[in-house]
């Protein structure tokens, strides 16, 4: 491909060369350089890409994209753009043969409930015979095959990359998560999304490195109803009015509190033989009924975002229930077993307001007694130590605490912490530093109409201990656990 034709979407000046020369592949990272490349020099927070163009070009990069001027190498085409970021975008499109134009795409930001909402979605599409490719915090998912990700939203080379791939295995339709990095970095360029959902907003990633303030970190989420054809917003979110702001798209909206597109109302929860979960009213031309097989009122509004998505795309109604009645989601209040003698659940709750959210609603399902089985992250906060031991003391009738990823840190260090925030309380706790006894013994000791939440590690699928990672799984824990109580 010429690299005029890469460049055939975006705006740019030839400072050397020409652009019509022949390239092989766009490259971003200077260590993959091949002969007959294009290499975008983009600047990150520790190197910029820049500084290592000659190296590229002496490598046998046949042309380099820059925003900057920079020394032309001798035979090699130098093109000028705004951002190689977003040129990397574009670049990558083409290389891949624009595969989002072949797929429905589905982008979802949000604060809170993207990865629930988007396996939700995904669990719909699959029900009713569509085959769907995801992106997102549990890694890619291409058909059968899962591909870890160390990004939410991965870069954009990987981003086209792996629609290309879902394109060829059969997928028609794609779910990703969107971050608010992703969208400040451009990994979502180069294409626009179908449908846009914009789940939620509330402060978060604001620090070195990410967002400066609040108002930057709603700035670039809201891009997205910049960047899809069709915008679906939670219309009971308190900044509703600055999260529509600026919006291109055609707009619409889901609620359980206001009018909107689609509404909801008559929240219920329920617990019926090994259904846990809620229910809820849809108000439509034609009513019907929800019901969800994860706990809590967030999840029920998870539920209203998937069908707010999903109503454009002429779905059968009644598959569209059985999936969201059957859907689980890995770490995210993962209901591993319930019977009337025990519920044991997984959840990726991590700090203090996501503790106190999710013991907080399964109380609402009123078990005998709620045992919390938590440790804390090392080199991370202590503050969240003291405030989740605080929360697991006055919100648990047992805390069984433990080891989580102590990282370079003591677990008895850590532990002493989390005993600071419970001696605030009366609360009950037991002290187990290996997370595998704990847990083991969590669901070996239980009485009966207990409900166990293992949190902190949710999907994880590893323990971190003087910086060695090896493998471990709280819900693969549990089910052993489970298989030794002769519980089923």
């Amino acid at each position: 491909m010429k690299l005029s034709e890469y460049l055939a979407e975006l705006d740019y000046e030839v400072l050397a060369g020409t652009a019509d020369v022949d390239i092989t592949e766009p490259v971003y990272d200077s260590r993959n350089v091949v002969p007959g490349c294009v290499f975008l020099c983009i600047r990150g927070l520790n190197f910029d890409g820049h500084d290592a163009a000659a190296d590229a070009a002496a490598a046998g990069a046949r042309a380099l994209i820059v925003e900057r001027e920079i020394p032309a190498p001798e035979g090699v085409t130098v093109v000028k753009v705004e951002s190689t970021r977003r040129a990397l975008a574009y670049v990558s499109a083409a290389h891949f043969g624009h595969p989002a134009r072949e797929l429905v795409t589905i982008g979802l930001t949000g604060t809170k409930g993207k990865t629930t909402t988007a396996h939700m979605i995904k669990k719909i599409l699959e029900t009713c015979g569509r085959k769907t490719g995801m992106m997102g915090t549990n890694g890619i998912f291409i058909g059968e095959e899962r591909i870890p990700s160390v990004n939410t939203t991965p870069e954009s080379y990987l981003v086209q990359k792996y629609m290309r791939q879902m394109v060829d295995a059969g997928c028609t339709h794609l779910v990703m998560e969107v971050s608010s990095q992703g969208l400040m970095m451009d990994r979502v360029a180069g294409f626009t999304f179908d449908y846009g959902l914009f789940t939620n907003i509330s402060p978060d990633h604001i620090g070195p490195g990410e967002h400066a303030n609040f108002e930057e970190y709603l700035g670039w989420k809201r891009q997205l109803l910049s960047r899809c054809r069709v915008g679906i917003v939670n219309r009971d979110d308190d900044h509703f009015n600055d999260i529509i702001q600026g919006h291109t798209c055609e707009l619409r909206t889901f609620s359980f509190e206001h009018d909107a597109d689609v509404r909801a109302e008559n929240v219920r929860y329920i617990r019926e033989g090994k259904l846990l979960g809620t229910a809820f009213h849809v108000c439509a031309v034609h009513p019907y009924e929800i019901r969800v097989s994860l706990p809590g009122l967030f999840n029920a509004v998870n539920a209203l975002a998937a069908v707010a998505v999903t109503e454009d795309l002429d779905l059968p109604q009644e598959k569209v229930l059985e999936a969201l009645e059957n859907v689980r989601v890995n770490g995210r209040m993962e209901v591993v077993h319930t019977s009337d003698r025990l519920t044991v659940i997984v959840d990726y709750a991590h700090n203090a307001l996501s503790m106190e959210s999710l013991l907080q609603t399964l109380r609402k399902y009123q078990p005998k007694r709620l045992v919390v089985v938590f440790g804390c992250g090392g080199n991370r906060s202590r503050l969240r130590r003291f405030e989740m031991g605080e929360i697991g003391g006055k919100l648990a009738d047992l805390s069984i605490i433990t080891a989580d990823n102590s990282r370079f840190e003591k677990v008895e260090d850590i532990l002493a912490d989390i005993k600071t925030g419970l001696a605030k309380t009366t609360g009950a706790f037991v002290e187990i530093p290996d997370r595998r006894e704990a847990i083991f013994r969590s669901i070996v000791e239980s009485q009966d109409g207990d409900m166990v939440a293992i949190i902190g590690k949710g999907h994880e699928d590893y323990q971190e201990i003087c910086g060695k990672r090896t493998h471990f799984s709280d819900r693969e824990e549990a089910e052993k656990a489970l298989q030794a109580a002769w519980i089923a």
